[in-house]
């Protein structure tokens, strides 16, 4: 059973991989993430591992929305963190698609102009991985072009088409399919990202690690290096781009059991959120259906040809992603007769979790943009703090002790305000008269 959100105190409440059954995640991903030793680079390299695979998932597509808009796998993410907070674990998911990329060519420098990395991504079919890990390299890149690269990213998550017209020429990218992994601190994601209210917020997965590690002398006395791990899940990546790309486009979907849980999932435990954040935040929330969606089918085809699911049918491969499903339901048959392919019921829940944990952390950056910190992450107050104020209140109060009850708890004046504004809408206040209330019930 998944947990309510109700919590958002402290780098505990964001951590992932610990909320998660290890044994439900593919093979692969196990393994990635055995490359860790503390819970930030658990995390950090979860989210790497997924963003990297996204790119090597080619033709899988799923339909979302009222018009049944076709998206693909590939995931962007920003991770968000000081120095020697463990950030550069995420550069073993690099090395795993290096191993891709020597076939299936897909890298796209971090380091790159705008007009290069239009370059690449059409001579490359409008697919690609970006991977940086130095902050400074982007910061740089993007002083010129922020607005510009953050609206070509905002486009490619969107699968939509990127025209560009200069002197030399027009030229346009059909359905670029751009996968993600970028790091760095505060500054460098507000260059990207300069407000809540930018489209490319809701739409980049942001990971924010709180605090540094200490020394670690695995460093000092590790010898060969860890890049046989990376290597051989990359490896397996290949297997599946090779295949996906035999068999051609092929759609994915949940279950109809899926479809729905998804949907009151979003209706209850992140209504939270909004009503906390701000309608700034909706679109966040409701993007995040389909980054689940994303996460889970990227989840689904590494299982599909995982080492352990082979080993289980004496070294044949089985039928590629074809998920576990309710008998009862009918999802099967219809998945049959219309060719597409069904989730895995451990990866939506694995999915659906992540969903849960990365709302957290953009719920921890949508605070650090709204309030211009400077500070690496900034105190994130508790989702309750709402009705912690409410209950704080006097049957009969008036606005002047609602200010200063709520500044009492390090609450601003105009949040406050909003939130007695919600609770009138709400009916659980009412107005007497100008600046006096009274809670009901």
């Amino acid at each position: 059973m998944i947990k309510n959100i109700n919590s958002m105190e402290g780098q505990e409440d964001l951590r992932i991989v610990e909320h998660l059954d290890m044994q439900k995640l593919p093979e692969s991903v196990q393994q990635m993430i055995s490359l860790a030793s503390t819970p930030e680079e658990k995390d950090i390299i979860l989210m790497a591992t997924l963003a990297a695979a996204s790119a090597c998932v080619p033709n899988l597509y799923f339909r979302y929305g009222p018009t049944g808009k076709k998206y693909y796998a590939n995931l962007q993410c920003f991770i968000l963190a000081a120095a020697a907070s463990g950030k550069g674990i995420a550069n073993q998911a690099l090395e795993m698609v290096r191993v891709v990329d020597e076939q299936y060519p897909m890298l796209i420098a971090g380091d790159s102009t705008l007009a290069a990395f239009y370059k690449a991504l059409d001579e490359q079919g409008g697919c690609g991985y970006m991977h940086e890990s130095e902050g400074s390299v982007i910061t740089d890149i993007w002083k010129a072009g922020a607005a510009n690269y953050n609206t070509a990213l905002r486009k490619a998550a969107e699968h939509e088409t990127i025209s560009r017209n200069r002197v030399k020429g027009a030229s346009e990218i059909k359905c670029p399919r751009l996968s993600m992994l970028l790091t760095g601190t505060f500054g460098q994601y507000k260059a990207l990202v300069p407000s809540v209210e930018n489209g490319y917020f809701s739409r980049l997965l942001t990971v924010v690690i709180r605090g540094t590690n200490g020394f670690d002398k695995r460093y000092v006395q590790s010898k060969g290096g860890q890049s046989v791990i990376p290597r051989q899940v990359g490896r397996e990546l290949s297997r599946i781009y090779s295949r996906l790309m035999e068999e051609g486009e092929r759609e994915w979907s949940l279950t109809e059991a899926q479809k729905e849980r998804l949907g009151e999932h979003l209706e209850t435990e992140y209504a939270t959120l909004i009503g906390l954040l701000g309608e700034n935040f909706h679109s966040a929330v409701i993007r995040m259906a389909v980054q689940i969606e994303r996460i889970a089918m990227v989840l689904s085809a590494m299982r599909g040809m995982s080492a352990s699911n082979a080993d289980e049918t004496d070294g044949e491969m089985p039928a590629f992603n074809a998920g576990t499903m309710n008998k009862e339901s009918g999802d099967k048959n219809i998945a049959e007769r219309h060719n597409t392919l069904l989730c895995w019921d451990e990866d939506y829940e694995t999915a659906e979790m992540i969903g849960n944990k990365m709302l957290l952390h953009m719920a921890a950056a949508y605070r650090m943009i709204d309030g211009d910190a400077q500070e690496v992450v900034p105190e994130i107050k508790p989702l309750d703090q709402r009705k912690v104020l409410f209950e704080q209140l006097k049957g009969t109060f008036e606005r002047k002790e609602l200010i200063q009850e709520a500044k009492t708890q390090g609450i601003s004046e105009r949040t406050a305000e909003r939130w007695n504004d919600k609770w009138q809408e709400e009916g659980i206040v009412i107005k007497l008269e100008h600046g006096r209330y009274r809670k009901v019930g």
